[in-house]
């Protein structure tokens, strides 16, 4: 069976790029819960496999890049 690597300190940068009117309460949720409030704001978060998962629910409004 093959080693999972960890990415302990391995941050991301995700940022609001369309807002969230129109759009289902799950997804509205998923945004509030990444800490993101308004188009533009980005936040610097952990990349783990729950991060990861609700970026998909979301991938539609928002830009994820590696943090500095």
């Amino acid at each position: 069976m093959a080693k999972k690597v960890e990415n302990k300190d391995k941050l991301i940068k995700v940022t609001l790029i369309h807002g969230t009117n129109g759009c289902r309460e799950k997804q509205i949720q998923t945004v509030q819960a990444l800490g993101l409030k308004k188009i533009n704001f980005f936040k610097v978060i952990k990349d783990n496999d729950a991060t990861r998962g609700m970026l998909a629910v979301v991938a539609h409004l928002v830009k994820v890049e590696e943090a500095v």
